[in-house]
Formats: structure tokens, sequence, C-alpha cells
């Protein structure tokens, strides 16, 4: 038993498959950036293990057997895989919410011109990347350059109004710790990020969402490399906090990955921790009724999401008193 499994034991709580609500597909690890935190160790070379459309037609017959309130897409840079615009169309043709978890930057690859207004068009929810309002943090952490074609990005997507107040076209911020550290409280962070952003750019977004970094993949190496890999991931497990349990996103979210594998999460797939109800279990071959009270994976890495105010792809679990 791993020690989360043992906590859980001790606050006599267990994780299993609610409704789903949100079902979240990786298109792939395809990616412009290659960002030391990626728990899915994305960037520029991973060519091959990108979503093919039978795949993603597999996607798009699911939606019509479960009953999900939103399609989150992420990656990688989702974007850049040639079946995101066709999930993204069929979502909405089905009235599903839809999120693109953009990098911001992926607007001025090319080929990708007309991004921002398909995004607007088709009225997606933008959940984009920016770990900090500073230049040097983000550019440390996402490489040289990133920070001033975010703040471009973010200027084109206001234009078009995202982010604006009365628009249907929402535009959220996402924080990441920049080291080995519990983000701070997210309404106050929220709060400073508006007020820098507007001052300093005249930028406008709906709201921020801050997310602890996982102690897996390639933000284990960076970890390691600085001799901090034992103290983060202790810092996690004595950080602990029960009240965040209800809110995991593992209980109302299905996780995809590019090959049509299942996971309770995206650190589970990360982690490669399939769903198996004596097989594994495929987007091909999934049952929705199968997931009623599915008993969930958990390993060490849990902790992120459960640790000071919680985590989830939605931000914080719990607000700091």
């Amino acid at each position: 038993m791993n020690r989360f499994e043992e906590k859980l034991g001790e606050v006599s709580a267990r994780l299993r498959k609610q409704k789903i609500e949100i079902l979240q597909v990786n298109l792939g690890k395809l990616c412009n950036l290659a960002c030391v935190h990626c728990h899915v160790e994305a960037g520029p070379t991973k060519t091959r293990e990108n979503m093919n459309h039978e795949t993603a037609e597999a996607v798009v017959y699911f939606m019509d057997r479960a009953q999900f309130k939103t399609l989150d897409l992420t990656g990688g840079a989702p974007e850049l895989n040639p079946n995101f615009r066709y999930l993204v169309s069929e979502a909405k043709k089905r009235g599903i919410h839809v999120i693109d978890r953009c990098n911001l930057t992926v607007l001025f690859v090319p080929g990708q011109e007309d991004l921002d207004t398909f995004l607007a068009d088709h009225q997606v929810e933008i959940v984009a990347s920016l770990p900090c309002y500073l230049k040097e943090n983000v550019d440390k952490q996402r490489g040289k350059g990133v920070f001033d074609e975010s703040i471009k990005a973010l200027l084109k997507l206001n234009e078009l109004g995202y982010g604006k107040e009365g628009s249907n076209l929402i535009l959220s911020l996402v924080y990441n710790p920049v080291g080995p550290h519990l983000p701070p409280a997210q309404d106050q962070l929220e709060e400073d990020y508006k007020e820098r952003l507007k001052e300093d750019w005249g930028i406008v977004f709906n709201r921020l969402y801050t997310i602890t970094n996982m102690p897996i993949t390639r933000y284990t190496k960076y970890l390691k490399a600085f001799n901090q890999y034992e103290t983060y991931t202790q810092l996690l497990m004595n950080s602990f906090n029960p009240a965040t349990l209800d809110g995991l996103m593992c209980q109302n979210t299905l996780s995809v990955s590019w090959d049509g594998r299942v996971y309770d999460c995206d650190f589970n797939q990360a982690q490669g921790m399939q769903m198996k109800n004596g097989r594994l279990l495929t987007i091909f071959n999934l049952d929705p009724a199968q997931l009623e009270d599915f008993r969930i994976a958990t390993g060490e890495h849990c902790f992120g999401c459960t640790a000071g105010c919680g985590s989830s792809c939605q931000g914080a679990l719990e607000s700091k008193k």
C-alpha cells in the first residue's frame, strides 16, 4: 500500500468515481515549448505520440454515449494536433462546453494564424498558462521569450473580447510555482495578477487558477538535479489536507490519452496508471456505466492534489481562511 492510501485510511476516506462531468482529452505530447514543470514531458520533438483521427472519432462516439458537460482539451499543445478543431466542432454541435488548455505562444506558430478567431467563433473557454506576471520567472520556467509572446497573445485575445466583462468568451490564467513550494492563496494572487496585468499591459481576464507542481516525470528530474526532490515530496505529504478530498478532480473527470487509453486523471495518465476492470479500458471499449463507483487508482503523487488548499485543473480546492 502506498503512503497516500495509508493516509486515506487514517481519515476513513475512499476515492471512487462519481458522475463524470468532465472528459479531459490529451491530444498528444507535441508542443512548441518544453517547460521544466511539464508532467507529460511534452516538447517539439514529440511528433509520434499524438492522437489519430480514428481515436478522435472514438472520443466523439463516447460523447454520444456519455452525459458529460465539459470537454477539456490538453496536451502538449492540443491545438497542434490536426484533430483539435474536429473535436471542438463536434462537441459544440452537442452543446458541450469546451476548454482549451493553451500555452498562448501557440497562437504564433506557423499555420495557426486563425486559431484565435476559431476559438472565439466556437466560444471555447481558454485556460492559459502564465506562471507569473514577471518576465524573468516565466522565461526561467518556460523558455526565453515566452513571456513577451504570452503578453502579445493575451492582448490579441482581449481584442476579440476574451476576458472582458459582458463577453461570453472566458479567459482563465494558470499559475504554478516556479520553485518547489505550494501556491499562495488563489483569491489574493488573482487580485495581484489582475492589478499588475491591467496596470502594466492593459490586459484583463476572468479568473486565475493556482496549480501545484506534481513531482513526477520531467519535474522529478528537475528537482533531483537540484537535490530538492525529497524535501519537496515531504512538504506535500506534511501538508496533506483531508478537506480537499471531496473536490478532487479524479472523482468527476475521465482522462483520455492520445492513444485512447483511459485514466482517472491526467497525472495518473503521466504515470501510466491505466484504468482496468479485468482488462485495460480504452475509449474504444468503455461503457460509461462501468464507471459508477469505480475505485480510483492512487499513488504518492496524489499528495500534490491534497496539499494545502488542494490542487486540480480547476485550481485550488479550498480557500485559505
